[in-house]
C-alpha cells in the first residue's frame, strides 16, 4: 500500500523576495522572518507516521541545498510555470496526495487526517480559504483529467472555482476552510505576532 503524502510548497525565506505584500506592511525582513519561523512551526506540528512530510521547494536549485529546511525531509523542485503548472506535477505523484501552503498558521495534524478520509470516497479535495482561494488540494489514486489546473485566474475569488472545474466530473469533496497570511491585516485578524516564538 502506498504511503500518503503531504507535500507543503515552500519558498526560501529571503528578504524581499518572500511575502512581498506582507512586507509591505510590516517591512521585508520582518516579514521574511515571520515566514521561516511560520515554516518552522507547521513542519514540526505536522510531522505524523500516517504520511510522508515532503516540501516542494522554490527556487529549484536554492531550494534543494538550502540549510534552512530541515536534512531529513525529501524535497522537491517546484519547477517552472504558473501555480497550477507547479501543483499539478506534484499531484501527478502516487496518491493519495495533498499539497498545502505554508503560510496558513491554523493547518493541524486533524485538518490532514480529515483530508486523506475524504480522499477514501473522492477522487480530489479542496481546503477552500474566505478570499476564493484554497489552502489545501488533494487527489487519490485515479490520475488528473487533461487540462486539470490550466486557465485558473490565481490569486483571486475565483481560484477555488476554476480549479474545481479543471476536474469535470470527478467526485469533489471540501474540507475545513482555513484563512492565510497575505498582509499586516491578516496577522492582526489573526493575532499573530511576527516575533512569535517558535513553539
Amino acid at each position: 500500500m502506498i504511503r500518503p503524502t503531504v507535500v507543503v510548497m515552500v519558498k526560501e525565506p529571503r528578504p524581499g523576495r518572500v511575502k512581498t505584500r506582507l512586507a509591505k506592511g510590516i517591512g521585508t525582513v520582518p516579514a521574511a522572518w515571520w515566514y521561516r519561523q511560520q515554516v518552522t512551526r507547521l513542519l514540526r506540528r505536522l510531522r505524523d507516521p500516517r504520511w510522508q512530510l515532503a516540501l516542494a521547494v522554490s527556487p529549484d536549485a536554492e531550494g534543494l541545498a538550502s540549510r534552512v529546511w530541515p536534512d531529513d525531509l525529501p524535497r522537491i523542485p517546484q519547477g517552472t510555470g504558473d501555480l497550477g503548472a507547479r501543483m499539478a506535477r506534484l499531484l501527478a505523484r502516487p496518491g493519495p496526495v495533498l499539497v498545502i501552503g505554508s503560510d496558513i498558521p491554523g493547518i493541524t495534524r486533524a485538518h490532514l487526517a480529515r483530508a486523506f478520509r475524504t480522499l477514501a470516497t473522492h477522487d480530489a479535495v479542496f481546503g477552500p480559504a474566505p478570499d476564493g482561494g484554497y489552502w489545501l488540494i488533494g487527489l487519490g489514486p485515479r490520475p488528473a483529467p487533461p487540462g486539470f489546473l490550466k486557465r485558473v485566474r490565481w490569486s483571486g475569488p475565483h481560484a477555488l472555482a476554476d480549479s474545481r472545474a479543471t476536474l469535470g466530473d470527478r467526485r469533489i469533496a471540501q474540507v475545513d476552510m482555513l484563512a492565510d497570511v497575505d498582509c499586516a491585516e491578516d496577522l492582526l485578524r489573526g493575532k499573530i505576532a511576527v516575533d512569535d516564538p517558535i513553539r
